[in-house]
């Protein structure tokens, strides 16, 4: 019984690591002195830094989806996620979550660069 307890926790916990957000930026060393950026106009009316999404991508959903971004198991493949989803639809899976994926692991203006540079993956 200790046995099944002691996986149950240490598998939990894998799984929470793999999908965490955790606090991103304590973690950021980018003093943003030497990075390109690109705007884009957002399906919302508004912009979006898409290399700062794309960023914001490569540090949270690669652990799920695959280093390109290619799915992983029961993770759906990401690099072509702007062919299915809308732009306001990708966004509404990051804050809300859709099958096995939690929503809230980013919000605010890192969720809308995350959702503008998913959405031109084609």
């Amino acid at each position: 019984m200790k046995k099944t307890w002691l996986a149950l926790a240490f598998g939990s916990a894998l799984f929470l690591a793999a999908c965490g957000g955790g606090d991103d930026e304590a973690n950021d060393t980018n003093t943003g002195t030497d990075e390109t950026t690109t705007e884009e106009t957002t399906d919302n009316g508004g912009t979006a830094d898409t290399g700062a999404g794309e960023e914001i991508v490569m540090d949270s959903c690669v652990t799920c989806h695959g280093g390109n971004l290619q799915g992983m198991g029961n993770t759906p493949s990401l690099a072509d996620v702007g062919t299915r989803l809308s732009e306001d639809e990708i966004l509404d899976v990051i804050l809300n979550g859709r099958g096995g994926m939690p929503g809230g692991l980013l919000q605010g203006e890192d969720a809308e660069a995350a959702a503008a540079w998913l959405a031109t993956q084609k």
